[in-house]
């Protein structure tokens, strides 16, 4: 009784503090990843003691106020070495136990920098039913660029490398390719193609971010891919009161997640369904099973 007691006071509070201001958390949660502010005048990079843990979110090493690690970077180094990355599974476990996608939702530096670029006024495409079948590449990134090319080249070469940040990931380059070369003179000079190639690759995706909400979560993260594996049996999740519930659809009509159902692995626990529930069947629940 205790127990459901204080739960139930947690979730009041949380419905009325935070999901009112998600984005001042979102704002916070980027803000605590790249604390080390003094070191983006600087142009090198934070030698905080906690760069041998990781954040939550999508957030990289060597953005030069990064005070951790990045999951995925961190991973990749660790399988590209033949190491078995013990603190970071054991950390991304822990996440997603506890929050599942709600990490995408509220503490992913780079999945909010998408969302301010799709309130910028364009014409919208709104999810249907191929952003849905394309929501499953982001499984194959996963599989192939942080964690097969890895340990396929230690295995074949004695070394591997960290695939998808040299290649793909944008908030790599966003958040330390571009200021490093801005401020720091050494770099600027050692820039090549690969470089240029990084660059492409962030425009296409600020660009399709622009119109398509939150484009690189929904098909190419490979984190929001790994949280989604947790999302239905996270602690945190969205609940329904089945005796209020019409199943009238507009939780997934105004979901801009690619979700058909609450709770599966597209959803960032953003609590917009929450708020558009006509009859105020919906409410995010913590420390209880869910099955929905």
């Amino acid at each position: 009784m205790l127990l459901f007691c204080l739960e139930k006071r947690f979730l009041s509070v949380w419905s009325v503090s935070v999901l009112g201001k998600r984005t001042l958390i979102q704002c916070l949660a980027m803000l605590i990843c790249n604390a080390d502010l003094p070191q983006f005048k600087t142009g090198s990079l934070s030698k905080s003691p906690l760069k041998n843990t990781c954040v939550p979110g999508l957030n990289c090493y060597s953005c030069p106020g990064a005070i951790a690690s990045c999951p995925l970077g961190a991973l990749q180094n660790a399988l590209a070495e033949g190491r078995v990355p013990f603190l970071v599974m054991g950390l991304l476990l822990l996440f997603g136990i506890v929050l599942g996608r709600g990490v995408c939702g509220f503490l992913c530096p780079f999945g909010f920098i998408q969302e301010l670029l799709y309130k910028i006024p364009s014409p919208k495409i709104r999810k249907n039913a191929l952003t849905k079948k394309l929501s499953w590449f982001k499984y194959g990134v996963l599989a192939v660029l942080v964690i097969g090319l890895p340990l396929a080249f230690f295995f074949i070469e004695g070394y591997g490398a960290p695939f998808f940040c040299e290649l793909l990931c944008p908030a790599g380059t966003l958040e330390a390719g571009i200021p490093l070369v801005l401020l720091n003179d050494a770099l600027r000079e050692r820039i090549g193609s690969l470089f240029f190639w990084k660059l492409s690759i962030l425009i296409v995706i600020v660009v399709l971010s622009v119109c398509l909400f939150r484009f690189f979560c929904r098909f190419l993260c490979p984190l929001g891919a790994l949280y989604g594996l947790f999302n239905r049996y996270a602690l945190l999740g969205i609940r329904i009161d089945a005796g209020t519930c019409t199943h009238c659809g507009t939780c997934a009509k105004h979901c801009k997640m690619d979700t058909t159902i609450t709770n599966d692995r597209e959803c960032i626990r953003c609590g917009a369904c929450i708020h558009k529930c006509p009859k105020q069947a919906l409410s995010h629940t913590f420390l209880r099973s869910f099955k929905n």
